[in-house]
C-alpha cells in the first residue's frame, strides 16, 4: 500500500526573542499563532516567552492550540521559558534543540528576527539543497523585513554560488494569511514515499 503525501500537523516558527521596532512584527506573530491554532496545527518553537517568540506562542495558547517549546537549559532564564506550553522540553545545547525542532515539525516558517532566526532558517535551506529533507519552508517577509536577504540570495545566484540544481526551495509570503496556504501547496507538490522510492529505484538503474 502506498503512503500518502505528508500532512501538516506541526509548524516550526523561527523568530526574534525581541519584538523589533515595527509594531507590524508583533501583529504578524500574534496573527500567525491564531491562524495555527484555528487550523489545528501545533506550534514548535524555541520555548521562550520574550519578544515575537512569546507573542506567537501565547497567541496559539489563547486560541486553544498546542505549543511545543524546546529550549536549552542555559537559556531557560534568559529567554523566560514559557511554562504554560503543553510540551516543554529542556535540552543540553543548541544542537539538540535544533535537531528536536526539526524532528517534531512538518514545515518551517521564519518571521522577523536576529542572527539566531537567520541561522536556523538558512540551515533548513541548506539541508534541502543537500537533499536531507523536503519539508516546506516559508519566509514571512513582513513589511519587507527580509528584502535585503532576498537580494543577497539573488546576488549569490547571479554570481554562481547558488547553481542549477541547488536552487533555494522556499516560498516567500508577504502576509501571514499566505503562510499556511503556501505550506499546503508545497505539501501537495511533495512526492509520496512510494513515489520517491520509485524514482530512486529508477535512478539506481542508470
Amino acid at each position: 500500500m502506498s503512503q500518502a503525501r505528508p500532512t501538516l500537523g506541526t509548524v516550526c516558527v523561527y523568530c526574534g526573542s525581541g519584538a523589533g521596532e515595527n509594531p507590524a512584527f508583533a501583529k504578524a506573530a500574534h496573527a500567525l499563532g491564531q491562524t495555527l491554532a484555528t487550523a489545528g496545527v501545533g506550534l514548535v518553537y524555541g520555548g521562550g516567552d520574550l519578544g515575537l517568540m512569546g507573542i506567537v506562542a501565547r497567541a496559539v495558547l489563547t486560541h486553544g492550540g498546542h505549543v511545543t517549546g524546546i529550549i536549552p537549559g542555559f537559556l531557560s532564564a534568559r529567554e523566560h521559558m514559557l511554562i504554560e506550553a503543553q510540551e516543554l522540553i529542556v535540552v543540553d545545547d543548541m544542537h539538540q534543540r535544533k535537531h528536536l525542532m526539526f524532528e517534531k515539525s512538518d514545515a518551517f516558517v521564519a518571521l522577523p528576527g536576529g542572527i539566531g532566526t537567520l541561522e536556523e532558517f538558512v540551515e533548513q535551506l541548506t539541508w534541502t539543497q543537500l537533499g536531507r529533507h523536503k519539508k516546506p519552508i516559508v519566509l514571512a517577509n513582513i513589511n519587507g523585513f527580509w528584502d535585503p536577504l532576498l537580494e543577497l540570495f539573488d546576488k549569490m545566484t547571479g554570481q554562481g554560488f547558488i547553481r542549477n540544481g541547488f536552487e533555494l526551495k522556499m516560498t516567500v509570503a508577504e502576509r501571514v494569511d499566505d503562510v499556511l496556504p503556501a505550506i499546503e501547496r508545497a505539501l501537495e507538490a511533495t512526492p509520496s514515499a512510494a513515489e520517491s522510492k520509485a524514482e530512486a529505484d529508477i535512478a539506481a538503474k542508470f
